[in-house]
């Protein structure tokens, strides 16, 4: 499939993020769940998924059938990013057989002395025809991501670098807006959407897709919500 056929794909979309790393609930060394997540996502209707590890990017294509925007998270001494932070992440997922790679372009310090787009564009050099996201945090990231050679970028980092980290619980539909207007290539929300009705407000924002995850594939942050919104409740009838 072509990126124009790609991106058309997935137009309008919600495309579901299915990602489970050592220490969450759903890891699990011996066998990932990953690809049931992902089918249960293909019958309600995505077109695309999101995840991390080579291992999850071939399943879930192998159960599903779906394009993957595929991601590696590894921590590195010096590096602030876990999102495809080298070539070696980026290598493993080409070999896995991701359509999109997801790669951190935010400010964040980097092991290696590289600026985001010094290595976007030693990946492009490697890879000529590779799709790149770029996950950054602030407009001008996503800027700089785009002149250095990404072919989409989205606000996933958005309250997770320090830049950043006075953000909100909500979703930043602002800098949807922002990205939207000033961008020439797609513009993908995520980041804190947990309702239905936020997603849709991410594209009526400009959005080209939106990116949920938590509030459909991470139980354990599903189940906290409801407890902590029982308990204030019950707290409040016991005042």
């Amino acid at each position: 499939m072509t990126r124009e056929q790609l991106f058309d794909l997935i137009r309008g979309t919600v495309i579901v993020s299915c990602q489970a790393t050592p220490g969450e609930p759903l890891y699990d060394a011996e066998r990932s769940v990953m690809p049931l997540m992902a089918r249960a996502a293909r019958q309600a209707g995505a077109k695309m998924i999101r995840t991390s590890s080579a291992r999850d990017i071939a399943g879930i294509k192998e159960e599903t059938g779906l394009p993957v925007i595929g991601l590696i998270k590894r921590d590195y001494p010096g590096y602030m990013g876990r999102i495809t932070m080298t070539m070696r992440e980026v290598d493993e997922c080409m070999e896995a057989g991701a359509d999109i790679v997801s790669i951190d372009c935010t400010d964040c310090p980097r092991g290696d002395g590289l600026t985001p787009a010094a290595f976007l564009r030693q990946v492009r050099s490697k890879y000529p025809h590779i799709i790149i996201m770029a996950d950054c945090a602030t407009l001008p990231e996503a800027q700089a991501a785009y002149a250095a050679g990404a072919d989409l970028v989205g606000t996933t980092m958005n309250g997770y670098t320090p830049q950043t980290a006075q953000a909100g619980p909500g979703p930043n539909f602002e800098l949807v807006e922002q990205m939207a207007a000033v961008l020439p290539c797609p513009v993908i929300a995520e980041g804190r959407i947990h309702t239905p009705e936020e997603a849709r407000e991410m594209l009526r924002r400009g959005a080209w897709a939106v990116v949920v995850g938590g509030a459909i594939t991470r139980p354990l942050e599903i189940a906290g919500r409801f407890m902590r919104a029982v308990e204030e409740e019950r707290h409040a009838a016991d005042r």
